[in-house]
């Protein structure tokens, strides 16, 4: 938008849209106009005016009806209601060119069309559109054909194009419909091998088919050509290591290509061929003739998990850093830039085998050496030499990896050994040197001193320095250096057996490993009480861990009481008829032929209370029982139990007595006491069964008879029961039993005027009548001589317990 301003006293227009035939002009508001008029003057054209006058309320409007791509004088005027002009200002503004018409629009590459058209008098440039829904591109160019670019493939676009020039743009021009070409496919190419390469490629939008053509790039041989629908293509049958061109593009369904991708691409080389492998100098030499298309090539030697390269653009390379007994595998690769050729068969070379190692020097017999190796791979067969220090040289071949050589104590030895195959003799290895010790000292002997502690001594032996002593198990070793020929070995183990072996030492020739060993056994060890247990009365079991060999054990317990032992070869044994309530310590020691160990740690042992020899139960009332017992050794506490099916009684009790309430009359009890010692052992205690006396009567009352006798009266508890009446009185006693199921008894014959207490008891077997049933008093007086009224009076005052 174009737009000019010219103030005449306060009032202006402005332009802000032009077109090839309007100009669209908008002004500011004059103060007492009432109306304005607009005049567009052509100013290159002779009588083209254009007149148009509007109200005040009018600020913008637009001249049309204008001549394309002509300059117009613009002149503006605020006019009063009585026709003065108030005010006037005037601009020039050309309008824009003619509007175009396209010729053709078409499209030759997939993000873009180009269009034609005839040129527009006046426009200096076009502004080309291409719409597709609601997305537009607009480009600007000079003249015809123009090109609209950054299109999608294979999109269908509306064309429009518009002249340019200063004063503004006109109107699109009619469209043209025109559609993008397809895409080209993008190549992803490889050579799978040296007489192939392989295409692939993303599917093309829209595309029904593919075209893809190849042919030397040195424009020998013909071209392939291949038309697929399928989105991959390999070209077979092709000259290795040769550089092709390659060229694709896609097609529609009406057939119309669409852009096309080129690219260039080698095919790997072949194998190279004649390999050649030889030793240089410790290093291996390997040619070969050139291959086609090949830049570079990889030698590589391969030994196990151990590879070695060698990189090179010529037709040789050599490959250093070889090891010994190594057999290699060599190949040749040819390289260039499409990949690599298959491996030449591999050649195999075997080197000259590793000197040996682990050398080891042992005299396995007096006299006699024994010197090994670890074999060598690739090694047929070793020489093994030995020379002794007075110039005396010997040498073993063998295709084993040990020699014998004679020796004598005290000669130093230097050994060397070679490996051997058809390449030829390993390099020197390390050379050893052995001394052979001192020989082993005489009138050697062994004795013990204490239980862990034996002493060593034998006869001195020439040139020894020091001498080593040494007791082995198959665990541990002891040992004792000194220079004096005899030694104390301390700290031995119990029960073991041990190799007591005396070695002689010199500075330079080591110990003689050849002296025969004394055998010497230890005590046992001392064994260790686990637990003590119960197993019945008197029979305790004594259990410990047997920690020795072919021992037998012995146990002894202590006490006041004296001793008491029992034996074993396993784990336990059992002392038998210990006393009750007595106390000892218990120990245990083993005994094997090589003697006897240290007792055990003690253990205290407690026997259980002594239960008492006799129990005493006296019934003292009807619902109570007294029991009393001697006392038992051992014990301070007892509880005593009475019990029935109709109950249990039960008293706990420092002493040795106890009362035993809620007994019930008539019953047999089952009677048992524990006696319980201070440490808490308990003595169970069984003794004879108690019965309970029968219940006392209920009832009783007394009747006078008409012949001057007395009927005592009760209500019995059990009708097999024998009951026995006694009356007292101051004038004499009577008793009376009846019969049993009787609960009633006569007596004739009472002195009337007197006060009797009348009790009525069951009969026992066992004594005298039971005291503890309720008495009651009656007064019995007299009418005439004979016997008047019997008075109840309550009970008898003595009733307690």
């Amino acid at each position: 938008l174009i737009m000019i301003f010219l103030w005449i006293l306060g009032f202006s227009v402005s332009v802000y849209d032009v077109t090839s035939q309007s100009i669209s002009l908008r002004w500011s508001k004059f103060s007492g106009a009432s109306s304005y008029r607009v005049t567009a003057t052509a100013v290159n054209t002779i009588g083209h005016s254009l007149l148009a006058h509007f109200s005040d309320v009018t600020l913008k409007a637009t001249l049309t009806s204008l001549i394309p791509s002509t300059v117009y004088a613009i002149q503006a005027e605020a006019i009063d209601k009585n026709g003065i002009i108030l005010a006037e200002t005037q601009i020039m503004q050309s309008t824009a060119p003619d509007i175009p018409v396209i010729d053709q629009a078409y499209s030759k590459l997939s993000n873009s069309i180009t269009v034609e058209w005839r040129a527009v008098p006046g426009a200096t440039s076009y502004m080309l559109t291409a719409q597709d829904g609601d997305s537009f591109i607009e480009t600007v160019v000079k003249n015809s054909p123009g090109t609209v670019t950054g299109l999608k493939p294979a999109t269908l676009y509306r064309i429009t194009i518009r002249s340019v020039n200063s004063g503004g743009k006109s109107q699109p021009s009619p469209f043209r419909k025109a559609k993008t070409v397809l895409a080209a496919p993008i190549l992803s190419v490889s050579s799978p091998s040296c007489d192939s390469i392989a295409l692939s490629w993303k599917d093309v939008y829209m595309a029904a088919g593919f075209s893809v053509s190849l042919m030397r790039s040195d424009g020998l041989g013909r071209m392939l050509r291949e038309n697929t629908t399928n989105t991959s293509l390999i070209f077979t049958n092709l000259d290795p290591g040769t550089l092709y061109t390659i060229k694709a593009y896609a097609w529609n369904a009406n057939g119309m290509p669409g852009d096309d991708f080129t690219y260039n691409q080698r095919t790997s080389p072949n194998a190279p061929a004649d390999v050649k492998v030889a030793f240089n100098s410790g290093a291996l030499r390997v040619s070969w003739m050139p291959t086609e298309g090949a830049l570079t090539y990889s030698v590589t030697a391969s030994s196990g998990l151990l590879k070695l390269k060698c990189n090179t653009s010529s037709s040789f390379c050599m490959v250093t850093s070889l090891q010994c007994s190594s057999e290699y595998y060599v190949s040749v690769t040819a390289y260039n830039d499409a990949g690599s050729s298959k491996p030449t068969d591999a050649v195999s070379l075997k080197t000259i085998p590793c000197a040996p190692v682990n050398i080891s020097i042992e005299e396995d017999e007096p006299g006699h050496l024994l010197v090994s190796w670890s074999s060598v791979s690739f090694g047929h067969y070793y020489v093994a030499f030995v020379k002794s220090d007075d110039g005396l040289e010997v040498h073993c071949n063998t295709s084993y990896t040990q020699c014998h050589f004679q020796s004598d104590c005290g000669f130093t030895y230097f050994i060397s050994v070679f490996a051997y195959n058809k390449a030829g003799q390993s390099p020197l290895g390390d050379v050893f040197n052995y001394t052979t010790a001192p020989c082993c000292p005489s009138d050697f002997r062994a004795a013990f001193v204490s239980s862990d502690t034996v002493r060593v001594t034998w006869a001195p032996v020439r040139g020894a320095d020091l001498y080593e002593t040494r007791a082995a198990t198959w665990s541990t070793v002891v040992l004792c250096n000194d220079t004096a020929p005899a030694c104390s070995l301390s700290a031995l183990q119990c029960d073991t057996r041990y190799d007591i072996t005396v070695r002689s030492f010199s500075e330079a020739g080591g110990s003689n490993t050849s002296c025969a060993p004394r055998h010497l056994a230890t005590a046992p060890c001392s064994p260790e009480i686990k637990n003590i247990s119960k197993e019945g009365l008197s029979v305790i079991s004594v259990h410990w861990q047997s920690n020795n060999e072919d021992a037998t054990y012995v146990v002894t317990a202590r006490g006041e009481a004296g001793l008491w032992h029992c034996t074993g070869t396993g784990s336990s044994c059992t002392l038998t008829d210990l006393p009750c309530g007595s106390a000892f310590s218990v120990s245990a020691i083993a005994r094997s032929p090589a003697g006897q160990s240290l007792p055990s740690y003690s253990v205290p042992l407690e026997t259980a209370p002594c239960c008492p020899n006799d129990l005493i139960l006296t019934q003292v009332t009807q619902s109570v029982t007294n029991i009393s017992w001697s006392a038992g050794k051992g014990a301070q506490t007892y509880v005593t139990t009475l019990e029935s099916p109709k109950g249990r009684a039960q008293c706990r009790t420092l002493q040795n007595y106890c009362l035993l309430g809620c007994i019930t009359c008539g019953t047999n009890y089952t009677v048992s006491l524990k006696a319980i010692s201070e440490t808490g052992l308990t003595a169970s205690c069984t003794y004879q069964g108690y019965s309970s006396s029968a219940c006392c009567p209920s009832g009783v009352k007394l009747y006078r008879l008409s012949n001057n006798g007395i009927r005592v009266f009760w209500r019995a508890s059990d009708e097999t029961i024998n009951y026995n009446t006694d009356l007292r009185g101051s004038k004499g006693n009577f008793t009376c039993t009846p019969r049993a199921g009787r609960s009633h008894c006569d007596i004739t014959k009472i002195p009337c005027g007197d006060v009797y207490t009348v009790g009525v008891a069951p009969l026992t077997d066992k004594g005298p009548q039971l005291t503890f049933c309720p008495k009651k008093i009656y007064s019995v007086t007299c009418s005439g001589s004979s016997v008047g009224m019997v008075i109840y009076r309550g009970k008898s005052n003595a009733e307690h317990i």
